[in-house]
C-alpha cells in the first residue's frame, strides 16, 4: 500500500491495450496500476520502491501453449505472502489445479467483468472467502434435476417444490435469493423438468451486458440500427424459440430495456432495433434477482407492470446460513462433483472440518462453500480434508451461538399457535425431508423409513406430495 493509503497493484501483461483497460477498472475500486510487460519486468519490479509496497499481482496469461504456473513459482519465491491473480482466456479446471498448487490466490476467465475483477483484488486483500475461484468453479457441470439438489431445510424443500410445480406450466418464474444461493441450479431444474427441454436454455447476465447494448442483446438489431450496428444480429430471444430463456439479475436490466421486455412479453412479437417487422416467438422466461423486486419498484427501479409479468410464480431461496443442516451433504455432494475434474480426486471430509463450515456464515452461500472446498481440495496432500484445510474460513470466525445437532433445522412440531400441528402435515413434512436427504431415492427413503415402496407411493398420493418436492 502507497504512503497515502492506496493500494497498489501490479499487472504483468505484453499487451498495452489490455493493460489500459485493466488499470482503468482497478482505478475505480482505489487502486493504483504498475506494469510489467514480461516476468523479467516483473521480478525486477519486485525490488523498487513500489514493488515493495505492493498489495497484489495480476498476472495475464494471453498465450495457450505458454503455462503460467513456473511464472507464479518465481514470484511466490521472491514474496511468499502477496496475492497472485491469475487472469486468462484459456481456463480449465487442470490449469487452474496446476496454477493453485504454483501458488495461485484466485483465477480469473476472460472477458473480464469489472466488478469481478474489483471483488477479487478485495477478496485477495481483505481476507475475505466470497470471491475466490468464483469464475473457475462454475465451469463445473452444475446442471441438476430436482432429484439430485441437496437439502433437507423446510424452506428449501418448499421453494423447491413450488419451482417443480413451475416447471410443468408455461408461466414465467421468478427466483429471488441472496447472490450464491444456487438460483440458476434452480432455473435449469426448472427447465429439465419443462416440456421445453429438448432445447438448450438460453443464459443473459443482465448485469454482465452493458446498458446501451442490453436491447440489442435480447431482441437483436438491423445493420444501421446505430452506431458501430454494421451487421444484423439475433437477439437472445430468436435464440430461445420454443425454449427457455433466463434473465439472471434482471433488476439490473435499464428502464428502456424492461419497456421492450414488457412488450415482447405482452405480445409475443420481437421488434429487432431498426426493424420494420416483428417476429413471433413462443419463448418461456426464467428471471432470478438477489434483491426484492418489490423493493425496486418502490423505489421507481423497475416497472410495476413487469414485475407482475415476471412473478407469475415466486421462488424464493434461503440463505446457507439457513439452513446450516444441509452443510454437510451439500459438502460431500460438491465434493464428489469436484473430484470428477482433472487432476484432483475424491477425498472425504472429517466431522471437525464439517463442524467449522456449519458454524460459518456463508455470505456467499453455496456458491462460496463450493470455492472453499475446491480450494482446499486443490492443495489437499491428504484423503481427508480437516479442519486444518480451510485456514480462510476458520480465520474469518463463526456464529457467535454454536448449534448442536438437536437444535438444526427440522420438522416443525408445533404451528404459530403454539399447538401440536396435524399428524398428517408432520407425516407430509418428514417424507419430504427424506425424500430430499436422499436425492429422490424412493427405495432407500422407504428403507429409511421403515415402510415398503407401495405404502410409500400410496401416501405421497394421500398426502399430495410431488416426488421432485
Amino acid at each position: 500500500m502507497t504512503r497515502n493509503g492506496q493500494r497498489l497493484l501490479m499487472l504483468i501483461d505484453a499487451e498495452a491495450a489490455q493493460r489500459r483497460v485493466v488499470a482503468t477498472i482497478a482505478a475505480r475500486g482505489g487502486w493504483r496500476t504498475i506494469m510489467a510487460e514480461d516476468a523479467a519486468g516483473a521480478l525486477a519490479t519486485l525490488a523498487t520502491e513500489d514493488g515493495m509496497q505492493l498489495d497484489a499481482i495480476l498476472l495475464h496469461h494471453a498465450e495457450a501453449d505458454v503455462e503460467p504456473a513456473p511464472v507464479i513459482t518465481q514470484l511466490r519465491a521472491y514474496r511468499p505472502q502477496l496475492p497472485i491473480l491469475l487472469l486468462t482466456a484459456h481456463a480449465s479446471v487442470a490449469s487452474a489445479v496446476e496454477a493453485m498448487r504454483a501458488g495461485a490466490t484466485d483465477y480469473l476467465s476472460k472477458p473480464l467483468a469489472p466488478e469481478r475483477l474489483l471483488h477479487a483484488l478485495e477478496a485477495a486483500v481483505g481476507a475475505s472467502a466470497g470471491g475466490e475461484l468464483r469464475p473457475l468453479t462454475e465451469k463445473i457441470p452444475a446442471m441438476l434435476g430436482f432429484d439430485e439438489i441437496v437439502g433437507t431445510a423446510p424452506d428449501f424443500r418448499a421453494a423447491l417444490s413450488i419451482a417443480a410445480k413451475a416447471a410443468r406450466a408455461r408461466v414465467a418464474v421468478l427466483i429471488e435469493g441472496e447472490s450464491g444461493v444456487g438460483k440458476e441450479v434452480v432455473a435449469e431444474a426448472i427447465h429439465a423438468a419443462s416440456p421445453r427441454n429438448t432445447l438448450e436454455r438460453v443464459t443473459v447476465n443482465c448485469s454482465a451486458v452493458p446498458a446501451n447494448t442490453i436491447s440489442s442483446e435480447l431482441f437483436g438489431h438491423e445493420p444501421g440500427a446505430f452506431a458501430g450496428a454494421f451487421e444484423r444480429r439475433q437477439g437472445r430471444f430468436v435464440a430461445a424459440h420454443g425454449g427457455t430463456l433466463f434473465l439472471d439479475e434482471v433488476d439490473c436490466l435499464p428502464l428502456d430495456a424492461q419497456a421492450l421486455l414488457m412488450r415482447v412479453l405482452q405480445s409475443g412479437e420481437v421488434l429487432p432495433l431498426g426493424a420494420r417487422h416483428a417476429q413471433a416467438v413462443d419463448v418461456r422466461v426464467i428471471a432470478a434477482t438477489n434483491k426484492r423486486l418489490a423493493d425496486e419498484v418502490a423505489a421507481g427501479r423497475f416497472r410495476e407492470d413487469l414485475f407482475f409479468r415476471l412473478n407469475a410464480v415466486t421462488v424464493p431461496i434461503p440463505p446457507l446460513r439457513e439452513r446450516a443442516s444441509d452443510i454437510p451433504a451439500l459438502a460431500r455432494h460438491l465434493l464428489e462433483r469436484i473430484a470428477r475434474q482433472p487432476g484432483l480426486r475424491q477425498l472425504g471430509i472429517s466431522d471437525d472440518a464439517l463442524t467449522l463450515l456449519m458454524l460459518y456464515d456463508w455470505p456467499g452461500n453455496v456458491r462460496q462453500l463450493q470455492n472453499a472446498l475446491f480450494r482446499a481440495a486443490v492443495l489437499c496432500e491428504g484423503d481427508t480434508l480437516t479442519r486444518a484445510d480451510f485456514p480462510q474460513i476458520a480465520a474469518l470466525g463463526s456464529r457467535p451461538a454454536p448449534r448442536t445437532r438437536g437444535e438444526m433445522p427440522g420438522v416443525a412440531l408445533f404451528g404459530p399457535d403454539g399447538h401440536l400441528r396435524p399428524l398428517d402435515e408432520i407425516e407430509s413434512d418428514i417424507i419430504r425431508l427424506a425424500i430430499g436427504h436422499y436425492r429422490g431415492r424412493m427405495t432407500e427413503v422407504a428403507r429409511r423409513l421403515g415402510i415398503g415402496r407401495s405404502t410409500l407411493y400410496r401416501k405421497l398420493n394421500e398426502l399430495g406430495i410431488d416426488t421432485a418436492a
